[in-house]
């Protein structure tokens, strides 16, 4: 007998990944974030449906038939879908990640992209094939009136196809990104008969729920539908909104994703952790007085929305008009590389390295490194430079929270000035205590900078303390288990 599940969580990425090795062994490496705890706290029967991202995962899914072995898993019951590489490749590469990526974070430079052509209409179809393997997985997985939760913008289809396919059940759809204003969005080929601006909109509408980290994103989505579809708004009883289209009600909610800060003083206070830390202080040094130098500290990804290379411009003007810090600070910068199959992403991960580069060939000494660039990923070099920053910079030009905003407060040994872009959705629970920046003004967060570095010790902790609780306010668990009691209440 076929067992079927009453909760299901769909993504592209799942809670596991394999590698070959050269006997032909798999190795599985789970991961974490607030969707694996938060399915974990799940009571009952619970199912994961994600995709193959490599030849590892593909491996796994022929040696399984998809139904990973929960020994991998942490306990979890997952299906791993084997989408064809070449959909799969056009699916992520050629639309997630290079349009509806580009089109949420505002990324693309109008006068030369976005141009949709053919090759775009193939990448379409793709995605449009993507996601109908997800619906229909789910479809056949899912319980009579279970509740399904399709997470972001890979699988946006997936609501209305879905719908479709299975009317019996709950579905929430929840946007990890930003959601794009009216006006950019419909940069997307947006007939409203059968547009992809169209057949967005209408697929995440195919939820009875659709879920945003900020209300600001939540309020673009609606805007979306208002003046493309030509749906209506209305407030409901609850206090949430309501959109309606073509007979269809769904409800808009928001959930800002904490920082899960049981898991992150843990970690953060292990050996591996302090002797990075040690490492890291012998890097940034002391200044000519003996005084220990004072650290600026970013921790991200080389993605293009992250405005590193403007952050360092900004330290750049930072020892250019206050050369009172010079040999006083250093800029500890992690920009782990992101994304490196697209072109795109490779050049601007060479860009953060020029120009980190050109920083210290003008400002440096032989005893003293002004930026201290790492590309290796390390997770506890990480909490380390968390744990010793004076001042975190944190500067995207658009993000749809940041994670990194709320984690540092929460781990921070002696308090930390947060220099925080107004574009980021974490600042709508931080902006109170935070240093706010606009993030293509490089002469503004170089004086944010100067502002958070002289921030006396007091006023620091104090602020950290209430970034903190901010920060933690809906901790990964919660904010799964919310979405989910909303979606069946």
């Amino acid at each position: 007998m076929v067992t079927r599940h009453q909760v299901l969580v769909a993504s592209n990425r799942g809670p596991v990944s394999y590698s070959v090795g050269e006997d032909g062994s798999l190795t599985a490496k789970r991961g974490g974030g607030g969707l694996v705890s938060g399915l974990s706290a799940v009571k009952g029967d619970a199912m994961w449906v994600c995709a193959a991202l490599g030849d590892g995962d593909r491996e796994a899914v022929r040696r399984t038939r998809g139904a990973l072995d929960p020994s991998d898993t942490g306990g979890q019951t997952v299906r791993m879908l084997d989408i064809p590489a070449e959909v799969f490749s056009d699916a992520y590469n050629g639309i997630a990640n290079s349009v509806l990526w580009f089109v949420h974070h505002m990324l693309y430079q109008t006068p030369l992209e976005p141009a949709f052509d053919t090759a775009f209409e193939r990448q379409w179809r793709s995605y449009e094939a993507y996601n109908a393997a997800f619906a229909d997985a789910l479809a056949e997985e899912a319980a009579e009136g279970a509740a399904v939760l399709v997470q972001d913008y890979h699988l946006t289809l997936v609501p209305g196809m879905l719908r479709e396919r299975r009317p019996d059940l709950r579905i929430g759809h929840f946007s990890h990104t930003p959601w794009a204003p009216a006006d950019y969005f419909r940069m997307l080929p947006d007939d409203p008969d059968g547009g992809i601006a169209a057949q967005v909109l209408r697929g995440v509408l195919g939820a009875d729920r659709a879920a945003f980290l900020t209300q600001r994103w939540a309020n673009a989505f609606t805007d979306c539908c208002v003046r493309l579809l030509g749906a209506e708004v209305a407030v409901g009883e609850d206090g949430e909104m309501v959109v309606t289209h073509e007979g269809r009600r769904t409800r808009i909610g928001v959930h800002g994703l904490g920082a899960d800060a049981g898991f992150l003083r843990e970690r953060s206070r292990r050996p591996d952790v302090d002797e990075r830390m040690a490492a890291l202080r012998e890097q940034i040094g002391r200044a000519p007085d003996g005084a220990p130098r004072k650290a600026i500290v970013r921790v991200d990804r080389t993605e293009l929305s992250k405005n590193i290379v403007r952050g360092l411009h900004a330290y750049r003007r930072l020892l250019e008009e206050r050369p009172e810090w010079r040999d006083r600070v250093v800029h500890v910068a992690f920009a782990y590389p992101s994304r490196q199959d697209l072109a795109v992403y490779r050049d601007y991960t060479a860009e953060v390295s020029r120009v980190a580069d050109a920083i210290n060939a003008e400002y440096g000494t032989a005893e003293w490194t002004p930026v201290v660039l790492h590309v290796k990923d390390d997770f506890a070099r990480s909490l380390a430079a968390y744990r010793l920053a004076d001042v975190a910079l944190v500067n995207p030009i658009r993000d749809g929270m940041n994670l990194v905003a709320k984690e540092v407060p929460v781990v921070s040994d002696g308090g930390c000035a947060l220099v925080l872009s107004r574009e980021a959705g974490a600042f709508a629970e931080l902006a109170e205590d935070a240093i706010t920046v606009n993030p293509y003004d490089i002469g503004a967060t170089a004086d944010a900078l100067h502002r958070a570095l002289t921030m006396e010790a007091g006023e620091r902790a104090e602020r950290t303390e209430r970034l903190a609780a901010a920060a933690t306010a809906l901790p990964p668990t919660a904010w799964f288990t919310d979405q989910l009691d909303a979606l069946r209440g």
